[in-house]
């Protein structure tokens, strides 16, 4: 239990690092701003209480607004994004799963399960946080392209990390 919270512990200030210094420092692209740390919420066990849930996305929200020009963008993203994440895993697994201390992974999920799961959660957050930065329809399109393109490139990092620092489960 408690190196399960030193884990998360460790991983949420990596990531927020990891975030704040590397990737908010690269300017790829106007359409372009891949936002990582959400992984943190993505890859919380099911069993976690979906009031867990919202506190860890509540806190990571702000530690990431703390850090922008914009107060509360973040909050309100991933917030919604873990509020929206325990139902997508009620529609998606089975009653056995959603009780078990089973970590949303390429190895847990398979790949087409992962990346959809994957997708739809950070499409929720790009959406919101986009349309919050933006807080006008007068560049309605502008937004749109930004929430598609930042939505496959947070994707696409995800799944090369995946790749890169995950195992395979044995079967």
């Amino acid at each position: 239990m408690i190196l399960d919270t030193l884990n998360y512990l460790l991983r949420f200030l990596l990531l927020i690092f990891f975030q704040i210094a590397i990737i908010n420092n690269i300017d790829l692209s106007t359409y372009v701003n891949p936002y990582i740390y959400i992984v943190f919420i993505l890859s919380l066990p099911y069993n976690t209480k979906p009031w867990v849930v919202l506190v860890l996305s509540l806190l990571i929200g702000m530690t990431m607004d703390s850090f922008s020009s914009l107060p509360g963008p973040h909050i309100a993203a991933t917030v919604l994004m873990g509020y929206s994440r325990r139902f997508y895993i009620m529609f998606s697994t089975n009653k056995d799963d959603q009780n078990a201390p089973i970590k949303p992974s390429i190895s847990t999920k398979g790949p087409v399960g992962y990346l959809i799961y994957v997708f739809v959660l950070v499409f929720i957050h790009h959406f919101m946080l986009f349309f919050l930065e933006a807080f006008s329809f007068n560049q309605f399109f502008s937004t749109i392209a930004r929430i598609f393109f930042s939505t496959l490139f947070t994707v696409l990092l995800i799944i090369m990390g995946q790749l890169l620092f995950y195992k395979i489960a044995k079967k």
